[in-house]
């Protein structure tokens, strides 16, 4: 029996889902072409066809979701001048596992005067799901970025809420060579007592980050002026030449309507997928 469930995990390991998205982008007369692109494994990238904002990108990963002990690498660059925009055909969802986290790492480099906007659809955790995700973020000084992502513990909407698992979220931004932000989110063990908790979630089951480069207080208060109309919490700030905001929600729906709020305050094209 043993050396059965030996067997077993030995070959659950084998197949878990690896891919891998390599690419960068260039412009050449006021326009942003593809350069050089690696895919391998599950994940796939598609562009669309070209809009007034310069390329853009979705991500389509065939496993159908992430599962403990996944892999996926995305590794892009935006050279001088040129403009991206990155998002995902559908949510990502992450599922419940006995065993290892899965690994979502992203790295993107941005040249002067290039803009890299982040924008892909929510991210579902299951409970018991585990996930460690990473992001490395290298910004020339003239360079602008816009990074949302969103996370749902659970689809409140068919009565599930995310109770056990692990989520890890690490964040370095780096600004023409320096670190200027440093941050490591952990949830893990029992998370839906944590997200009960006042000072973590108040019962949210979504929440929500946007960095802003280069962001001021100017845009701090723009943000703010639409505060009436969020339906959950958000706060914003600015330091250090970038603004980010943070959403917390009860759920998705109603975190989304807000990212799509301070969105549109930055004067942010949203990409079609969101607004199917």
């Amino acid at each position: 029996m043993r050396s059965e469930l030996s067997a077993t995990s030995t070959l659950f390991e084998a197949n878990r889902a690896r891919g891998a998205v390599r690419f960068d982008v260039h412009a050449r007369d006021g326009v942003t072409r593809r350069g050089a692109l690696h895919e391998s494994g599950s994940l796939r990238v598609r562009f669309p066809s070209p809009e007034d904002q310069g390329l853009s990108g979705v991500f389509v990963n065939t496993a159908g979701g992430v599962a403990g002990g996944d892999s996926f690498d995305i590794d892009i660059a935006a050279a001088d001048g040129a403009r991206l925009t990155l998002t995902t055909a559908a949510a990502e969802k992450v599922y419940r596992t006995p065993g290892a986290a899965a690994q979502l790492n992203i790295a993107l480099k941005v040249g002067a005067g290039a803009h890299l906007a982040w924008l892909p659809q929510e991210t579902i955790l299951f409970d018991r799901a585990r996930v460690q995700r990473r992001f490395d973020i290298d910004l020339d000084e003239a360079a602008s970025l816009l990074l949302c992502e969103i996370v749902v513990f659970g689809r409140t909407a068919m009565g599930e809420r995310m109770q056990q698992g692990e989520f890890v979220d690490r964040w370095r931004l780096r600004r023409g060579g320096r670190l200027v932000f440093a941050e490591t989110v952990r949830l893990d063990g029992d998370i839906g007592a944590k997200l009960a908790r006042p000072a973590v979630a108040k019962g949210g089951a979504a929440i929500g980050t946007a960095l802003i480069v280069p962001g001021d207080e100017a845009l701090v208060e723009r943000i703010r002026e639409a505060s009436e109309s969020f339906s959950g919490e958000v706060g914003i700030s600015a330091w250090n030449g970038f603004a980010m905001a943070r959403f917390c929600a009860q759920d998705a729906a109603r975190l989304r309507a807000d990212m799509m709020t301070v969105l549109a305050r930055t004067g942010a094209a949203l990409p079609r997928l969101w607004l199917n």
